[in-house]
């Protein structure tokens, strides 16, 4: 498997409900130093990170989009992605585009960075736009 697919699946993993909510599936994958700027404008750390997603409400897992990999240096890689999120119905109900940095320690991948970036939804193109 190659590194981009690796990295896929790591993502898809921490998109994955039954893991996020899980602190000893999430923690080996998150640096210690890790940091990440949410979608909400927040920002955290590896323990405000655990802590949270031990007290996520339930949903239907993420699925992401438009997966890309970068090599910033032989071991750190970017990568970057569409995710969405579904309602029980599995209707989309938002949409994020998001950066993750990878560091590749002691022979495991680990995210150091994530961001997520709230796409806004498309106009209604009926509405004429106000001025």
């Amino acid at each position: 498997m190659n590194t981009a697919d690796q990295l896929r699946q790591l993502e898809e993993r921490l998109l994955d409900p039954a893991i996020r909510r899980n602190p000893a599936l999430v923690a080996p994958l998150l640096a210690d130093d890790f940091i990440e700027f949410g979608a909400s404008g927040r920002v955290f750390d590896k323990a405000s990170i655990l802590e949270d997603l031990k007290n996520e409400p339930p949903r239907p897992a993420s699925r992401l989009a438009d997966f890309a990999t970068r090599e910033l240096s032989p071991n750190i890689i970017l990568a970057t992605y569409r995710a969405t999120r579904f309602n029980a119905n599995g209707e989309p109900i938002s949409q994020s585009r998001r950066s993750s940095i990878w560091a590749h320690v002691n022979g495991q991948w680990q995210i150091t960075f994530h961001q997520g970036t709230p796409i806004p939804p498309p106009q209604d193109q009926s509405d004429p736009p106000e001025k």
